[in-house]
């Protein structure tokens, strides 16, 4: 493709951490003009190009414009529904009901730009008894289930690394797509009410099927797999270095005895079935970390994989983003250079390869001038009279 698919929509948002910031970047990255309504305090939380904060908004605030504005001022908030009146698409992930405390609801929104579609993402929806609920994916996370199976069997729930932060943008964008062309067919806007825990959910269908049908509670397992053995993450050579190795077939268990140089071991009766493979799995355990700990991880997953046999690295962020070879060659990361000295990888968007990349991301208030003279046509003294009242931080 030549083009932006998202050519000539334009997106204002009031996002923070990373669900609203993570959504919007990927319009952003297709082609669709994206307004920011920052705040200095709310710019903490993002962590923007020049701002402080965390490294998540580094990477999800790229390409896209920011305007430094105080919408809590009733001058500001004027401002803001003039600058949404003329956008598309308004994204907020602020706790269930914020927004529309402070004049920037649903219902205030269509009454300006009645076609407007508004996605609200917040942690449990705009409605029901925990609508107003603040939190971040974390706590979520352990909402939806996520912690109480990860971990071992005789230890707390285990802290989830990934959580529902980076699970409810891909609903997100879905819904803004449909609702796209519903405007294009009929004219007329939606109000996306999206719950980030109610995503999250589906991640534990099986889980919540298993329990539908018998009953049964999911536990934690630590590494273990009830269908597979071996299935483990086996320590290489070097500090902190493993291999994730997984059998789930007698023939893949056959293939994996041949790679360790003793095939008689395929038939040891404590082994030769995977019934046999679970009784004894501590002891087959030790056998493959004995096999992995005097080899490297790369060289343990090689072999494996020539073999048929189930097998990866286990990365660090620095194997990701420095050595991982087919990442490199699909140029996933790119380096950008933020406003202060230093580079700074941006990952690209993992589900298309479209002829466009990723834009440098924004310093706060980075495009005030634009936004305030250009698409919303104010003069240099009503800027500057505005800056002075702080509407315009």
């Amino acid at each position: 493709m030549s083009g932006k698919p998202l050519k000539g929509i334009r997106v204002v948002e009031v996002t923070h951490h990373v669900t609203g910031p993570v959504t919007t970047q990927v319009l952003a990255d297709c082609g669709a003009e994206t307004i920011q309504i920052e705040t200095v305090s709310r710019r903490g939380l993002m962590g923007g190009g020049g701002g402080g904060g965390g490294a998540p908004g580094q990477k999800a605030i790229t390409g896209r414009l920011s305007v430094s504005l105080n919408f809590v001022s009733p001058k500001g908030l004027e401002l803001a529904h003039r600058l949404i009146s003329k956008a598309d698409i308004f994204v907020e992930n602020l706790a269930g009901g914020t927004l529309a405390n402070r004049g920037l609801g649903y219902d205030d929104i269509r009454k300006i730009k009645p076609d407007i579609i508004y996605l609200a993402t917040c942690m449990q929806g705009q409605t029901g008894p925990h609508y107003s609920h603040a939190a971040s994916g974390h706590k979520l996370s352990a909402l939806a289930g996520f912690n109480h199976i990860t971990g071992w069997p005789d230890r707390e729930p285990g802290w989830v690394g990934t959580y529902t932060d980076f699970v409810a943008p891909r609903y997100n964008i879905i819904a803004i797509m449909a609702a796209l062309e519903y405007r294009r067919q009929t004219g007329k806007g939606q109000f996306l009410d999206m719950s980030q825990y109610e995503p999250g959910l589906q991640f534990m269908a099986p889980a919540i099927l298993d329990y539908s049908v018998n009953q049964r509670v999911a536990g934690r397992m630590g590494n273990e797999c009830s269908y597979a053995a071996p299935h483990n993450a086996y320590r290489c050579q070097g500090e902190d270095r493993w291999c994730a190795i997984s059998i789930f077939t007698d023939e893949e268990w056959q293939s994996f005895c041949r790679v360790l140089g003793n095939p008689a071991l395929a038939g040891d009766p404590r082994f030769a079935t995977l019934l046999d493979r679970k009784e004894n799995e501590e002891e087959l355990d030790r056998l493959v970390n004995k096999w992995t700990g005097s080899r490297t991880a790369e060289e343990v997953m090689s072999v494996m994989q020539a073999a048929g046999v189930a097998a990866g690295l286990v990365e660090t962020v620095e194997d990701q983003v420095v050595h991982d070879p087919q990442l490199k060659a699909r140029r996933f990361f790119w380096e950008m250079g933020p406003p202060e000295p230093g580079k700074d990888p941006a990952s690209e968007q993992p589900y298309y390869r479209l002829s466009l990349r990723v834009r440098q991301g924004p310093t706060l208030g980075q495009h005030n001038d634009y936004v305030f003279k250009k698409v919303l046509g104010l003069s240099d003294a009503e800027i500057a009279e505005l800056v002075k009242e702080r509407v315009i931080d």
